[in-house]
């Protein structure tokens, strides 16, 4: 079981997969609630970038970017 503080350092570096697996980890396990709402936030941005990706890259090329839009996945 990883502290808050080396969840907290970790998560980010966490793809999609990994971030499920601690999550189910934690609900199989200690049932922290601030660990499974961080993970939950880093899982639904990871998430959310790679959908986007996956939209614009559907319809690249289509559209020029007006500039609000912000193309690049983070």
């Amino acid at each position: 079981m990883l502290s808050w503080k080396q969840v907290n350092d970790t998560v980010c570096d966490m793809d999609e997969a990994q971030l499920i697996a601690m999550i189910d980890d934690e609900l199989r396990g200690p049932k922290r609630t601030t660990v499974l709402v961080r993970l939950h936030q880093r899982y639904t941005r990871t998430r959310a970038a790679r959908e986007r990706a996956e939209l614009l890259a559907a319809i690249s090329g289509t559209t020029p970017p007006d500039g609000r839009c912000w193309l690049s996945p983070q």
